[in-house]
Protein backbone atom coordinates (compact mmCIF):
# COMPACT_ATOMS: atom_id res chain seq x y z
CA UNK A 1 0.00 0.00 0.00
CA UNK A 2 1.47 3.36 -1.04
CA UNK A 3 1.65 6.53 1.05
CA UNK A 4 -1.01 8.11 -1.15
CA UNK A 5 -3.41 5.21 -0.59
CA UNK A 6 -2.87 5.36 3.19
CA UNK A 7 -3.47 9.11 3.25
CA UNK A 8 -6.59 8.67 1.09
CA UNK A 9 -7.95 6.21 3.65
CA UNK A 10 -7.30 8.73 6.43
CA UNK A 11 -9.06 11.45 4.40
CA UNK A 12 -12.02 9.13 3.95
CA UNK A 13 -12.22 8.64 7.73
CA UNK A 14 -12.35 12.41 8.27
CA UNK A 15 -8.71 13.21 9.13
CA UNK A 16 -8.42 16.93 8.26
CA UNK A 17 -4.60 16.93 8.34
CA UNK A 18 -4.42 14.05 5.86
CA UNK A 19 -5.68 16.27 3.02
CA UNK A 20 -2.84 18.71 3.73
CA UNK A 21 -0.34 15.83 3.48
CA UNK A 22 -1.90 14.52 0.27
CA UNK A 23 -1.40 17.57 -1.95
CA UNK A 24 2.43 17.61 -1.94
CA UNK A 25 2.47 13.90 -2.81
CA UNK A 26 0.11 14.18 -5.79
CA UNK A 27 0.77 17.76 -6.97
CA UNK A 28 3.21 16.92 -9.78
CA UNK A 29 0.91 14.23 -11.19
CA UNK A 30 -2.10 16.57 -10.96
CA UNK A 31 -0.04 19.23 -12.76
CA UNK A 32 0.79 16.76 -15.56
CA UNK A 33 -2.88 15.76 -15.77
CA UNK A 34 -3.90 19.42 -16.00
CA UNK A 35 -1.28 20.12 -18.69
CA UNK A 36 -2.63 17.15 -20.67
CA UNK A 37 -6.20 18.43 -20.33
CA UNK A 38 -5.10 21.94 -21.35
CA UNK A 39 -3.29 20.61 -24.44
CA UNK A 40 -6.70 19.83 -25.94
CA UNK A 41 -7.98 23.37 -25.36
CA UNK A 42 -7.97 26.15 -27.93
CA UNK A 43 -4.79 28.27 -28.05
CA UNK A 44 -4.90 31.48 -26.05
CA UNK A 45 -6.76 29.91 -23.14
CA UNK A 46 -6.50 32.15 -20.08
CA UNK A 47 -6.51 29.31 -17.55
CA UNK A 48 -3.05 27.87 -16.80
CA UNK A 49 -2.49 24.22 -15.74
CA UNK A 50 -1.37 25.33 -12.26
CA UNK A 51 -4.60 27.29 -11.74
CA UNK A 52 -6.60 24.31 -13.02
CA UNK A 53 -4.88 22.06 -10.43
CA UNK A 54 -5.64 24.51 -7.64
CA UNK A 55 -9.27 24.91 -8.64
CA UNK A 56 -9.72 21.13 -8.96
CA UNK A 57 -8.03 20.63 -5.57
CA UNK A 58 -10.45 23.06 -3.96
CA UNK A 59 -13.34 21.06 -5.37
CA UNK A 60 -11.89 17.73 -4.31
CA UNK A 61 -10.52 18.51 -0.86
CA UNK A 62 -12.27 21.75 0.02
CA UNK A 63 -15.85 20.64 -0.28
CA UNK A 64 -17.90 19.50 2.69
CA UNK A 65 -19.10 16.46 0.79
CA UNK A 66 -17.78 13.13 2.07
CA UNK A 67 -14.74 12.00 0.12
CA UNK A 68 -14.62 8.32 -0.67
CA UNK A 69 -11.71 7.46 -2.88
CA UNK A 70 -11.18 3.72 -2.98
CA UNK A 71 -7.70 3.96 -4.41
CA UNK A 72 -5.08 6.19 -5.89
CA UNK A 73 -6.57 5.56 -9.36
CA UNK A 74 -10.03 6.51 -8.12
CA UNK A 75 -8.63 9.79 -6.72
CA UNK A 76 -6.97 10.69 -10.02
CA UNK A 77 -10.16 9.84 -11.94
CA UNK A 78 -12.07 12.18 -9.63
CA UNK A 79 -9.41 14.87 -10.20
CA UNK A 80 -9.62 14.43 -13.98
CA UNK A 81 -13.41 14.71 -13.81
CA UNK A 82 -13.18 17.87 -11.69
CA UNK A 83 -10.77 19.41 -14.22
CA UNK A 84 -13.05 18.47 -17.11
CA UNK A 85 -16.03 20.09 -15.39
CA UNK A 86 -14.04 23.27 -14.68
CA UNK A 87 -13.01 23.54 -18.34
CA UNK A 88 -16.60 22.95 -19.50
CA UNK A 89 -17.96 25.59 -17.08
CA UNK A 90 -15.39 28.11 -18.35
CA UNK A 91 -16.24 27.32 -21.99
CA UNK A 92 -19.97 27.76 -21.29
CA UNK A 93 -19.36 31.07 -19.51
CA UNK A 94 -17.22 32.30 -22.40
CA UNK A 95 -19.90 31.26 -24.92
CA UNK A 96 -22.57 33.05 -22.85
CA UNK A 97 -20.54 36.25 -22.96
CA UNK A 98 -20.02 35.89 -26.70
CA UNK A 99 -23.76 35.46 -27.26
CA UNK A 100 -24.64 38.53 -25.23
CA UNK A 101 -24.87 36.95 -21.78
CA UNK A 102 -28.64 36.52 -21.94
CA UNK A 103 -29.46 39.84 -23.57
CA UNK A 104 -32.52 39.75 -25.80
CA UNK A 105 -31.55 40.09 -29.49
CA UNK A 106 -32.48 43.43 -31.03
CA UNK A 107 -34.76 43.18 -34.06
CA UNK A 108 -33.69 46.01 -36.34
CA UNK A 109 -37.07 45.98 -38.06
CA UNK A 110 -38.63 47.16 -34.78
CA UNK A 111 -36.18 50.03 -34.22
CA UNK A 112 -37.35 53.51 -35.07
CA UNK A 113 -34.67 56.08 -35.71
CA UNK A 114 -35.71 59.67 -36.12
CA UNK A 115 -33.07 61.74 -37.87
CA UNK A 116 -33.52 64.83 -39.94
CA UNK A 117 -31.63 64.19 -43.15
CA UNK A 118 -31.73 66.02 -46.42
CA UNK A 119 -32.93 63.88 -49.35
CA UNK A 120 -29.64 64.52 -51.15
CA UNK A 121 -27.73 62.97 -48.25
CA UNK A 122 -29.95 59.89 -48.32
CA UNK A 123 -29.26 59.50 -52.04
CA UNK A 124 -25.52 59.76 -51.36
CA UNK A 125 -25.76 57.09 -48.66
CA UNK A 126 -27.76 54.83 -51.00
CA UNK A 127 -25.17 55.31 -53.74
CA UNK A 128 -22.33 54.56 -51.31
CA UNK A 129 -24.07 51.36 -50.17
CA UNK A 130 -24.52 50.29 -53.81
CA UNK A 131 -20.79 50.83 -54.42
CA UNK A 132 -19.91 48.90 -51.27
CA UNK A 133 -22.19 46.04 -52.34
CA UNK A 134 -20.51 45.92 -55.77
CA UNK A 135 -17.03 46.06 -54.25
CA UNK A 136 -17.79 43.34 -51.68
CA UNK A 137 -19.32 40.99 -54.24
CA UNK A 138 -16.28 41.35 -56.52
CA UNK A 139 -13.50 41.44 -53.91
CA UNK A 140 -14.99 39.64 -50.90
CA UNK A 141 -13.73 36.16 -51.81
CA UNK A 142 -10.18 37.43 -52.39
CA UNK A 143 -10.24 39.41 -49.14
CA UNK A 144 -11.31 36.34 -47.12
CA UNK A 145 -9.07 34.04 -49.22
CA UNK A 146 -12.03 32.00 -50.41
CA UNK A 147 -12.21 30.33 -53.80
CA UNK A 148 -13.59 32.69 -56.40
CA UNK A 149 -16.83 31.48 -57.96
CA UNK A 150 -16.45 31.83 -61.71
CA UNK A 151 -20.20 31.50 -62.33
CA UNK A 152 -21.89 34.83 -62.95
CA UNK A 153 -25.23 35.94 -61.62
CA UNK A 154 -26.94 39.04 -62.93
CA UNK A 155 -29.25 41.05 -60.73
CA UNK A 156 -31.78 43.51 -62.10
CA UNK A 157 -33.15 46.39 -60.08
CA UNK A 158 -36.82 45.57 -60.30
CA UNK A 159 -39.20 44.33 -57.63
CA UNK A 160 -39.60 40.59 -57.09
CA UNK A 161 -41.61 38.60 -54.56
CA UNK A 162 -40.05 35.76 -52.60
CA UNK A 163 -42.33 32.70 -52.83
CA UNK A 164 -43.97 31.41 -49.64
CA UNK A 165 -42.83 27.82 -50.33
CA UNK A 166 -40.52 26.09 -52.76
CA UNK A 167 -41.17 22.45 -53.64
CA UNK A 168 -44.09 20.26 -52.66
CA UNK A 169 -45.08 17.80 -49.95
CA UNK A 170 -42.50 16.81 -47.39
CA UNK A 171 -39.72 18.36 -49.50
CA UNK A 172 -41.23 21.84 -49.47
CA UNK A 173 -39.18 24.56 -47.79
CA UNK A 174 -39.96 28.09 -46.72
CA UNK A 175 -37.27 30.37 -48.12
CA UNK A 176 -35.59 33.11 -46.15
CA UNK A 177 -37.71 36.30 -46.37
CA UNK A 178 -40.70 34.30 -47.68
CA UNK A 179 -43.56 36.52 -48.85
CA UNK A 180 -41.43 39.68 -48.86
CA UNK A 181 -40.86 41.92 -51.81
CA UNK A 182 -37.23 42.51 -52.80
CA UNK A 183 -35.92 45.48 -54.79
CA UNK A 184 -34.06 43.18 -57.21
CA UNK A 185 -34.46 39.91 -59.07
CA UNK A 186 -32.16 37.37 -60.68
CA UNK A 187 -31.92 37.79 -64.43
CA UNK A 188 -32.22 34.48 -66.26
Amino acid sequence: MTDVTRILERVEHGDAKAAEQLLPLVYNQLRQLAAHKMANEAPGHTLQPTALVHEAWLRLAGSDAPRQWNSRGHFFCAAAEAMRRILIERARAKARLRRGAGERPLNLDEVTVAVETAPEELLLVDEALDKLEAFASLNGPRFYRLPVNEARVTLRREPASVPERIGEGEFAVAPFRAGESLPWRLAG
